[in-house]
């Protein structure tokens, strides 16, 4: 299982680092068709994944790739409501064939999935763009890593005992500050390779701490919807890990937030 996981975790390591060095359409490929399949992975939870709504929510998933792709997201809330409005119309002219949660899962489906993750592509796109998405692996997988190793040296107290057992504030206060630290070492790296107006290893050092942080709650998030369902993994796509949402999971969260810090914080475009 540990060969497993070890291979597939460097082969996925490989794909985000030809996706993102390239930047550009195959940037905007790969998300895209992440989302589409962690859509998926969402919708067959509640067994919508091959039904209308989820016809609905892969339909509009794609329409906001393209409208991003386009440079067109001054139309991306009107698609949103769009897609609602298609949803409640399955809803009402099938009654009582679905359950109002299962219309409201699917909604959340395109934003906690869709959305989220595209600000992976949305990053990659900015100023010096290359450098800057590397702080959401960074921040995300980083701060997995190392609240595990904290965790089981130092673990003592736990931080959510029914939802998952293991992890404990020992650990996450460990991942939260080693991912800053990340953060700060891959500030002098860049240091050597941007020109900007802005001190680089602290301004990294508190995005990748708060990324960090904001991934805990995505990590937990993930969790928290597989114990309501009662399942294991939202997939076997990725040996020893799982499914695009349960490696990912983190990230989703992790994404917009770096994205909006470097935008409305930073001031890139």
């Amino acid at each position: 299982m540990f060969k497993e996981r070890l291979l597939s975790g460097i082969v996925l390591v490989i794909i985000a680092f030809v996706t993102l060095y390239f930047g550009g359409f195959p940037t905007f490929f790969v998300v895209a068709a992440i989302s589409l399949i962690g859509v998926f992975e969402l919708l067959r939870v509640i067994h919508m994944e091959k039904s209308p709504l989820g016809v609905i929510v892969y339909s509009g998933s794609i329409l906001y790739y393209l409208l991003l792709l386009l440079g067109l997201e001054q139309y991306v809330l009107p698609l949103a409501l769009l897609v609602l409005i298609m949803l409640i119309a399955v809803y009402v002219f099938t009654f009582p064939k679905y359950e109002i949660s299962s219309v409201a899962i699917s909604f959340f489906a395109l934003f906690y999935v869709t959305v989220m993750l595209s600000c992976i592509y949305r990053i990659r796109m900015l100023t010096d763009g290359g450098y800057m998405v590397v702080l959401v692996f960074l921040s995300a997988w980083g701060n997995d890593t190392l609240a595990y190793c904290t965790g089981r040296l130092i673990g003592r107290h736990k931080m959510s005992p029914i939802l998952s057992p293991k992890k404990t504030i020992e650990g996450a206060a460990g991942g939260v500050i080693g991912a800053g630290l990340l953060g700060c070492l891959y500030g002098v790296f860049a240091s050597h390779y941007l020109s900007v107006n802005y001190n680089l290893i602290a301004s990294f050092g508190i995005i990748c701490a708060v990324g960090g942080l904001i991934s805990i709650i995505g990590d937990l998030g993930a969790s928290a919807i597989k114990r309501n369902y009662e399942i294991k993994d939202y997939s076997h796509l990725i040996p020893g890990h799982g499914g695009i949402l349960d490696r990912f999971d983190s990230i989703i969260f992790t994404a917009p937030i770096i994205y909006y810090m470097l935008v409305m914080v930073v001031g890139l475009k």
